[in-house]
């Protein structure tokens, strides 16, 4: 059986995301924080915002989570199916 190791992110990655992520959202903010139109319009653009990065998270974790349900599923069954054709060799 082969030894998958887990999937590490760089600590380059993983600043470059955080930094992605908060100059989208601060730009953003302060774009709806400087426009020139009354506040119920910013608030209701940033509600907008927020719901959408929230949106979003829940949309990457889905994501993920279906990802690696996936991969377990499939480590499962290539481990049975190595079992199986380990206690059935022709040559045993």
């Amino acid at each position: 059986m082969q030894n998958l190791t887990p999937q590490k992110d760089t600590a380059a990655w993983i600043i470059q995301v955080w930094a992605s992520f908060i100059l989208s959202f601060g730009s953003t903010a302060m774009g709806i924080a400087y426009l020139p139109v009354d506040g119920w319009v910013k608030g209701f653009m940033g509600m907008g915002l927020t719901f959408t990065v929230g949106s979003s998270l829940t949309l990457a974790k889905t994501i993920r989570d279906n990802h690696e349900a996936t991969k377990i599923t499939a480590r499962i069954d290539e481990a049975k199916v190595e079992k199986l054709l380990s206690e059935h060799h022709p040559l045993k």
